[in-house]
């Protein structure tokens, strides 16, 4: 590359002449320094190095066998009023430190490339004629500087930059940059960078391969990151135990319990380590099923194996007790939890606050609100967000609103949610003016509505019968930057049924499928259900099937809209059907599901049957909700 130079001045030609001999020059360099550092104006013979790149340059390549000098005087000149730095001559100084081992010192300098947004340090570095292995180091330097920084787009920048050029970067720090794309859930990107490591030479670690995994679990894709662990495992790289506690992790997620046990056991018989983090997302896949037993077979697993469970362990058990109902039982585990000598958090409190909020308990609720007080915990948003919900489930909504005013006077602050929690409240009790009222005391806080707090106005709307103003709002939403989704289309689609309003709803559908937007099985339902409360029969089993030859798979909802409409209207035999069927498929009848079928047949007098089901579900809950201490 042929760099330009502006002539330089008549002192700087007198310092690169053949008369400026070595030791004279280093004794000017030095006193120059050592005379200025408490002097803001630069010494005559330098004048040019602070105000000139070009010089600085030159001058830098001079001392090049001289790092300490050459580093002392670009800080010297750095430091200086007018100091005008080019990108060239930082990456001269930092191949002057790199080419003589001085590491520490060219991150500082380099930190200073990044602080100052030099991006082009970049360019200049895998252009240079110098040796490759400079080059690398400082680019690789640069490379974990941005990743550390969480400075994506240009960390990828150096990445690509780098195999353009056939300089390979250590591995460590392709890892880092691909850990910042997980944890942006930048999945696809990820595995872009991930191929061309592989392409360019670069191999994979135990690290490269976990980052993957969890990028691969995150998003869902447990059979891919499957294939992946295979593949890591025959290149001969040996997974270790967080790369089993990530796949764990994963197919609990997705309900794939019997894979993620199975992973367990090849563990253990590897001899890999064992601990809560294993267990823990097992425990949780079991609890979300309502398996208490399996949950608590993997408590006593864990002791056996030395791998101990830990607040978070029980924190586990007690959301998934209460999520079902149970909190007494969760509220046991208090005790438990304190006779191996473990102190519940905030979010175990929150839990049990949760529970009993849920059943419409708020007097417990409050008392363990009173509770974590005693015993110095500082209740958070969540806590008053979920005491809050509470409240307005039960048309408690002046205490509702007195407990927002407490945040805003003592803290925490309310958030989005809390404001939403009481629109949504006060929505349902048909008070509009004072929801809008409590929107707008949002806005004036400074609180910025998000998607949800939109949507809960919107509800708020349909449910009194005015699909204009629901509409109003969602153009506001528009001009907030929250084009429609899925949800705001289901939204309207269950509201406009729900007012009679087939034509304008079917519409809205239509438009949803030209807006490229895939239908789900929330949207059927509502269609379904629509044509059932109409008596529409036969358009409503018109519509299912068509449901099912898209690939959308039906809930439980969905059935029991079905089997509530054909028992009520005493077409057992149909209602039968679909009970039967739902099962086939793996979707599991809940209470209203057997509740709708044992009414039907009551109705029609078919009372040993219905007796049959009524058993029949009375030993599948307590099949479920087995526990014990």
């Amino acid at each position: 590359m042929i760099l330009s130079f502006r002539p330089l001045t008549l002192r700087a030609r007198f310092l690169f002449s053949s008369y400026a001999s070595m030791p004279i020059y280093d004794a000017v360099l030095d006193n120059t320094i050592t005379n200025n550092k408490n002097n803001n104006k630069p010494s005559d013979h330098f004048c040019a190095a602070v105000s000139e790149p070009e010089f600085l340059v030159r001058l830098l390549n001079t001392v090049r066998d001289r790092p300490v000098l050459a580093l002392r005087f670009f800080r010297w000149a750095e430091g200086r009023t007018g100091f005008k730095g080019s990108e060239l001559a930082y990456v001269v100084i930092l191949e002057i430190l790199a080419q003589s081992g001085f590491m520490r010192s060219a991150y500082r300098v380099m930190e200073k490339v990044v602080a100052v947004r030099m991006d082009g340090v970049v360019d200049v570095l895998v252009n240079r004629s110098v040796s490759s292995e400079v080059s690398v180091k400082l680019l690789d330097l640069l490379l974990w500087i941005y990743a550390k920084n969480s400075i994506l787009e240009n960390s990828l920048l150096v990445f690509y930059k780098m195999v353009h050029k056939g300089l390979l970067p250590d591995v460590k720090n392709c890892n880092r940059v691909l850990r910042l794309l997980r944890d942006r859930n930048m999945v696809n990107k990820a595995r872009e960078v991930y191929n061309v490591m592989v392409e360019c030479g670069i191999r994979p670690t135990t690290v490269t391969y976990n980052t993957m995994l969890d990028s691969f679990c995150k998003e869902g894709e447990v059979q891919q990151a499957l294939e992946l662990l295979f593949h890591m495992q025959n290149t001969g790289c040996s997974p270790d135990d967080v790369t089993y506690n990530v796949l764990v992790n994963g197919l609990s997620d997705q309900g794939e319990l019997e894979q993620a046990k199975e992973l367990i056991v090849e563990m253990l018989r590897l001899g890999l380590k064992v601990s809560a983090y294993t267990y823990d997302p097992l425990i949780r896949g079991y609890c979300e099923k309502g398996l208490f037993q399996e949950a608590w077979s993997l408590e006593e697993e864990m002791l056996s194996k030395g791998a101990s469970p830990t607040v978070v362990t029980y924190n586990t058990i007690m959301y998934g007790l209460c999520k079902w109902g149970r909190v007494s039982d969760a509220r046991q585990l208090l005790g438990v939890m304190a006779n191996k000598n473990m102190i519940p958090d905030l979010v175990s409190y929150n839990t049990l606050i949760y529970g009993y909020s849920r059943l419409g308990n708020l007097g417990e609720a409050f008392l363990l609100f009173v509770e974590l007080r005693y015993r110095s915990l500082v209740p958070s948003v969540v806590t008053y967000n979920t005491l809050i919900d509470g409240l307005c489930r039960l048309g408690n909504l002046d205490v509702a609103r007195r407990l927002k005013d407490e945040m805003i006077k003592y803290g925490p602050y309310p958030d989005v949610f809390t404001f939403t929690i009481l629109v949504r409240g006060f929505s349902m009790m048909g008070n509009l003016p004072m929801a809008k009222e409590l929107f707008d005391e949002m806005l004036h806080r400074g609180l910025q509505p998000d998607r949800f707090a939109y949507i809960t106005r919107i509800v708020g709307e349909l449910k009194l019968g005015d699909p204009y103003k629901a509409f109003g709002m969602q153009e506001e939403m528009l001009a907030k930057g929250f084009p429609p989704d899925l949800i705001t289309y289901n939204v309207f689609v269950d509201g406009l049924y729900k007012l009679g309003n087939l034509k304008e709803a079917s519409g809205l559908v239509q438009k949803m499928l030209h807006d490229g937007l895939v239908p789900d099985h929330i949207t059927y339902t509502s269609v379904i259900h629509a044509h059932l409360m109409v008596g529409h029969l036969r358009k409503a089993r018109a519509v299912f099937y068509e449901m099912l030859s898209r690939g959308i798979f039906p809930s439980v909802v969905t059935y029991t809209v079905l089997i509530h409409s054909y028992a009520i209207r005493g077409r057992l035999e149909l209602a039968i059907m679909y009970f039967f069927e739902m099962q086939e498929k793996g979707v599991y009848p809940n209470v209203i599901t057997y509740n709708a079928l044992i009414n039907g047949l009551c109705k029609v007098r078919k009372m040993d049957q219905a007796y049959k089901f009524l058993v029949e579900m009375q030993v599948k809950a307590s099949r479920k909700c087995y526990w014990r201490w």
